[in-house]
C-alpha cells in the first residue's frame, strides 16, 4: 500500500483461510473496527439463524440479497467512515465471495453483478483458500452457513459440493474482473 486508505477486498470459499488471511493483513495483525470489516456485522444472519425454521425455506437468491445488505450496512457503517478517517479497511469477504457462491447456485451473473452495483471497487483485491473448507459449519464463514441452510441430503448438491463450486467460480470472477478492467483503460 502506498500511504493512502486503501480497500482490501479478502475473499474465498474458506470462512477460516479469510479470517486469517485478514488477521494477517490488518495493522499489527489486529483486528479492529477500523482495521477488518467482517461480514453479518449487521446481525442480518445471525437473526436468520434465531429464527430458525419458523421463517421458510432460504433460497440462494435471498441469502445473496441479504448478504447484499450486510455489505451495505458495513459500507455505510464500517468502510467508509474508516476511509474518510484516512484508515485502510481489510473487507472479508467482500463482493466476490457472495458472487461466486451465488454462481455456485445458478444466479446468473448478470443478476449478481446489479446486485452489487452499489459497492465501491475495491483498491486491491486477494482470493484465499484453494481448499474447500474441512468442515461447513454454519458459523466459519458466508460460504459455509449458506451452504449449510441451502443444502440438503438428496438435494442438488451436498455442502462440500456446493463449497468446491464456489471456489471454482472465485478464479474465474477474478479473471473477468481484471479483463474488463484492462479492456476500459484502452
Amino acid at each position: 500500500m502506498n500511504g493512502r486508505p486503501a480497500l482490501i477486498a479478502v475473499d474465498g470459499a474458506n470462512g477460516r483461510a479469510i479470517v486469517d488471511a485478514a488477521d494477517r493483513i490488518a495493522p499489527d495483525g489486529r483486528p479492529s473496527i477500523k482495521g477488518i470489516s467482517r461480514w453479518d456485522a449487521s446481525g442480518l444472519f445471525e437473526q436468520l439463524l434465531i429464527g430458525g425454521a419458523e421463517g421458510g425455506a432460504v433460497s440462494p437468491r435471498m441469502l445473496v440479497l441479504l448478504y447484499a445488505a450486510d455489505l451495505a450496512f458495513r459500507l455505510r457503517w464500517e468502510i467508509e467512515p474508516a476511509l474518510a478517517e484516512g484508515h485502510s479497511v481489510v473487507a472479508a469477504p467482500y463482493i466476490q465471495t457472495a458472487v461466486a457462491f451465488g454462481r455456485a447456485c445458478g444466479l446468473s451473473a448478470k443478476w449478481l453483478d446489479g446486485v452489487f452495483r452499489f459497492a465501491r471497487r475495491p483498491s486491491e483485491s486477494r482470493i484465499v483458500g484453494d481448499a474447500v473448507p474441512a468442515s461447513a459449519r454454519a458459523d466459519a464463514g458466508f460460504v459455509e452457513f449458506g451452504c449449510a441452510l441451502i443444502s440438503e441430503p438428496g438435494g442438488r448438491f451436498s455442502r462440500r459440493e456446493l463449497a468446491a463450486r464456489t471456489r471454482r467460480h472465485l478464479p474465474a470472477r477474478t479473471r473477468l474482473r481484471a479483463r474488463r478492467a484492462d479492456h476500459r483503460a484502452r
